[in-house]
């Protein structure tokens, strides 16, 4: 099986690398691809090792996950791009934009990123990992979890897309990823010596990353850009897909000065 991670591409112009949470692969990120391939991107949605039909990291960390998409950067053969991460993948988005700062122009993190402390991971993990518990399929999985985590503005149509997303999931896969949310070891410090460009995005009525938690790590990290979408929970790119969108396009579409 091959090393390269799977992905779904649209368009031409200028690389926007959309990076999934734990529970969703590139669907996750369905209606942003079609969005930004009309907008004259190209829109890159990837299945992180283990999900979809890209091949597992062994062992399975957040070291390996990074190493992978720095493989498929290289295969896209692009010099410069921009990167949206939702959740787990928000704090991968950081730790590349840390790696290959020179390929970096934007980045932009969805509901995520890393954990203020020990309860404030917990608030994440506890949920996933009870219903995972129940020894359950991933579709009961996802019917059960999905609606604990929206928002009361949650478009119903992209709800039953964050379903879906989730139902698709291997078990195993989504046991050892859950496990990778503590893995994330970047200081502030670190973290505001990005040079590009960052936008922290959040719900409004997020429980695993609450508006108050993201505000919190914003404060503590020099140039981060914060905004949030009242109504929608933790999938704002799929619950309010509109003004996800918007927000996602103004922030690309301005000029890249560095902090």
């Amino acid at each position: 099986m091959s090393p390269l991670p799977t992905f779904t591409t649209l368009g031409s112009g200028p690389t926007v690398l959309m990076l999934h949470d734990v529970d969703g692969g590139h669907l996750s990120f369905a209606p942003q691809v079609e969005t930004l391939a009309s907008a004259g991107y190209r829109a890159v949605a990837w299945d992180m090792p283990g999900y979809g039909r890209s091949a597992p990291v062994e062992p399975c960390g957040l070291l390996g996950i990074t190493r992978r998409c720095m493989l498929l950067i290289e295969a896209l053969q692009v010099d410069r791009l921009a990167l949206v991460g939702h959740g787990l993948g928000a704090m991968l988005a950081l730790e590349l934009a840390l790696r290959i700062p020179q390929r970096v122009d934007h980045v932009l993190l969805c509901a995520g990123g890393p954990a203020l402390d020990d309860q404030a991971l917990a608030r994440w993990q506890a949920p996933r990992e009870q219903a995972l518990a129940n020894d359950e399929s991933m579709d009961l999985v996802a019917s059960r979890l999905v609606p604990q985590q929206i928002g009361s503005g949650a478009l119903p149509e992209g709800v039953r897309l964050a379903e879906h997303a989730m139902a698709q999931v291997h078990r195993v896969s989504y046991a050892r990823a859950l496990r990778m949310l503590a893995e994330f070891a970047r200081s502030p410090a670190q973290l505001a010596g990005i040079a590009a460009p960052m936008l922290l995005l959040g719900g409004a009525q997020d429980r695993s990353a609450p508006a108050h938690w993201l505000d919190a790590w914003a404060d503590r990290v020099a140039g981060v850009q914060r905004q949030t979408i009242s109504g929608v929970g933790h999938w704002p790119q799929l619950e309010a897909p509109e003004a996800f969108d918007a927000a996602l396009l103004q922030f690309l579409a301005a000029p890249r000065v560095l902090h």
